[in-house]
């Protein structure tokens, strides 16, 4: 709920006492139980329980959230759903999932769209959700005939057949009624349904407003309006229900309670405010955590994962997909779709729970990864991994294996994010995975990244697991299918808050998610997923890899490394970089050094983690090259986007001007990408032409 009535709810449903209420109005802040910095009084959330007359107790949660209107709306369905899913029983629906609206909000807010088109969604239906919308008949200072084209605020719920319900809010007992109905049609049909509270607002939007300059006939008639409180005393009292004398009495008891509520926060001393230290910089290290698998049960996993039920059908061209998949694994080898899957079972082994969305996600958008095969005769799905769920046998770890969930999503992003953050709210030991169709497209969820990803562990304390898999890399597919503007989350990206990455092997992909879910400290991680790459010799990975390594967050040179064909005194420039771009650096210095003559012997350093910024292994692997000249930052981003305005303060730190520092990158541009291929080509030429071929 926004904030309108939201400190009634905290007091008289949720349990909020009224001294921890007016200690926020005085502003007392308790340098010492404040962690980040924190958010206003109307925007905080709330864990209680509700008494009923009966003496029974209902666990309420009121969700943070911020003053964008109705962004929270989705981020409830997930934290309702995953409640729901904790009881392993989808048909019961025993969590209720409510959402207090405004009238304009309700109306002109696309999210809200969005949500209620999840409601009947097998990946999202939390079994009906009640809608409240407070109709004060102006959205701030605007009227209702500029706020929207319907006749009610509410017609927006038609497109779900939602019962709406008209009510009068200055008549508790039929507000009362209409609740009744709206919560027994839920559970009833398992459907949403909205309640159309017709009310106003007595006094402005905030306490600060003067609403008659906008509205001055509606507070003329508003000023002469008896309040609720009054008009239903009249009321209990023409029916002999109370007296005026109880009534009074009643009504001097509640304010005695408010004000010795008022006068114990008053009385104690108040702390006095500290501006806290900014946090050491670099930013604290990840927690290591152990990620690799038993080569049994990587074995085990692929002969799951390469099998289907006898009578199943599969697709023939699907059937030779998997067919190379199992000869690629048999030589020693797992391609990137592969290394997901695999990582995927043993999480399920470890007992956790999977839960992946997306746009086109059980197939994959580029299909590679068909986590759902579809039978070619008969149209029905099967999920390999979705049958470990009955397996006991000797590679299971945890108590019983984790459920594997994976949903193709409504088309949006908005409200598809919000839900899957809200998820991970609750289920923090599953892996919670939203997956972009495009990384482009992540931009249509900016508001749940900049309010809830990035910002809700300082403001509320509240800590998220969430993975978000983005697409991205220069591939002359124009602006709209090239970026996923890794500079906007590193700009998000203080006090770890956040996780950014961009791998580029199945092993290293492998051990992040593996990693990712493991952690006892959570926050949100976000990776840049390639595309060609997918399917690229270059990404592949040996299985021991999987069995015996980890995540490293920065990947030495193989060349100097692992095969050895340019010995590391020879270097004289380290070209630092992150993502595809760097094997077209590869490809570049080796075809070089083939035709001899060139002064230059470059080192290719992949930055797989950005932030958390990797100080320590960066130095480590800098310090194995003696004769170095030159370091080189080169991306393929244009210069204002990508990770170099967030990394050249850091490589100017670490250097220490020990080392020249240049970077290479694509010309600043307001668009991320060129629409030509042929364009594309020669603006990778120049990039080459400048990191790998320029002497020194």
């Amino acid at each position: 709920m926004a904030h309108r009535g939201r400190l009634n709810v905290l007091a008289n449903i949720v349990g909020k006492s009224y001294r921890e209420i007016f200690k926020e109005f005085e502003g007392n802040l308790d340098p010492n139980s404040v962690q980040g910095s924190g958010d206003v009084k109307y925007h905080k959330g709330y864990v209680g329980n509700f008494v009923t007359r009966s003496g029974d107790e209902i666990g309420v949660v009121l969700s943070a959230n911020p003053s964008h209107l109705e962004a929270v709306d989705p981020v409830v369905e997930g934290i309702t759903r995953a409640k729901q899913d904790l009881y392993r029983n989808p048909g019961e629906f025993p969590v209720l999932a409510i959402l207090v609206h405004g009238d304009a909000a309700f109306a002109g807010q696309g999210v809200v769209t969005e949500t209620l088109n999840m409601s009947q969604l097998r990946g999202y239906r939390t079994g009906g959700t009640v809608h409240l919308v407070i109709n004060n008949q102006v959205g701030f200072t605007t009227d209702p005939s500029e706020s929207r084209s319907s006749v009610y605020a509410t017609d927006v719920a038609k497109m779900v057949q939602a019962p709406i319900f008209h009510v009068n809010g200055d008549d508790p007992e039929a507000v009362v009624r209409v609740a009744k109905v709206a919560f027994a049609y839920r559970q009833r049909f398992h459907k949403d349904a909205v309640i159309d509270m017709v009310c106003y607002r007595r006094f402005g939007h905030n306490e600060g407003d003067e609403p008659s300059y906008t509205q001055p006939k509606m507070y003329e008639i508003i000023d002469k309006k008896p309040s609720v409180r009054k008009i239903y005393t009249e009321t209990l009292v023409r029916r002999h229900d109370m007296t005026p004398a109880e009534a009074e009495k009643a009504l001097e008891g509640f304010l005695d309670i408010l004000q010795n509520a008022l006068d114990e926060t008053r009385s104690a001393a108040a702390p006095n405010p500290t501006i806290l230290p900014p946090a050491p910089q670099p930013n604290v290290a990840l927690e290591v955590v152990e990620t690799k698998a038993d080569r049994a049960s990587i074995d085990f996993l692929s002969s799951v994962l390469h099998s289907s039920p006898d009578d199943f059908v599969i697709h023939p061209k699907l059937e030779r997909q998997l067919k190379a998949r199992a000869q690629l694994f048999g030589s020693g080898e797992v391609d990137w779709a592969l290394g997901e899957a695999l990582c995927f079972g043993e999480i399920l082994l470890d007992g956790r729970d999977i839960r992946f969305s997306g746009q086109d996600s059980r197939r994959g958008t580029f299909s590679h990864r068909h986590a759902a095969m579809i039978d070619y005769e008969t149209g029905e799905s099967y999920v390999p991994l979705a049958g470990l769920a009955g397996y006991d046998g000797e590679f299971l770890r945890g108590e019983k294996p984790g459920r594997f969930m994976i949903y193709d999503s409504l088309l949006s992003e908005y409200a598809a994010l919000g839900f899957e953050y809200g998820y991970s709210l609750v289920q923090n030991d599953a892996l919670v995975i939203w997956e972009a169709q495009f990384g482009d497209f992540a931009n249509g969820a900016q508001i749940i990244i900049d309010q809830f990803l990035a910002a809700a562990s300082d403001k509320w304390g509240q800590r998220s697991g969430v993975v978000l898999l983005l697409p991205h890399g220069y591939e002359g597919q124009g602006p709209e299918h090239s970026s996923a503007r890794i500079e906007r989350f590193l700009t998000l990206a203080a006090s770890d808050n956040l996780a950014v990455a961009n791998v580029t092997t199945a092993a290293q992909y492998y051990h992040m998610l593996r990693a990712q879910v493991a952690r006892v400290l959570k926050r949100p991680l976000i990776v840049f997923t390639p595309k060609s790459l997918l399917r690229a010799k270059q990404s592949r990975s040996p299985i021991e890899d999987l069995t015996n390594g980890y995540f490293f967050e920065v990947l030495d040179d193989p060349a100097t490394t692992k095969e050895a064909t340019i010995a590391k005194s020879d270097v004289n420039r380290i070209i630092l970089c992150s993502g595809k771009v760097a094997y077209d650096a590869m490809s570049r210095r080796d075809q070089l050094l083939a035709k001899g003559g060139s002064t230059a012997v470059s080192a290719i350093v992949r930055i797989e983690q950005l932030y958390p910024w990797p100080d320590d292994q960066l130095e480590a692997v800098l310090n194995s090259y003696s004769g170095v000249k030159e370091v080189v930052w080169l991306q393929e981003e244009p210069e204002n986007m990508g990770p170099w305005n967030f990394v050249h303060h850091q490589l100017h730190r670490i250097l220490r001007e020990k080392v020249a520092l240049r970077h290479v990158s694509r010309v600043p541009s307001g668009s991320p990408a060129t629409g030509s291929a042929a364009m594309h080509a020669l603006e990778l030429e120049d990039l080459m032409l400048r990191a790998v071929d320029q002497a020194i």
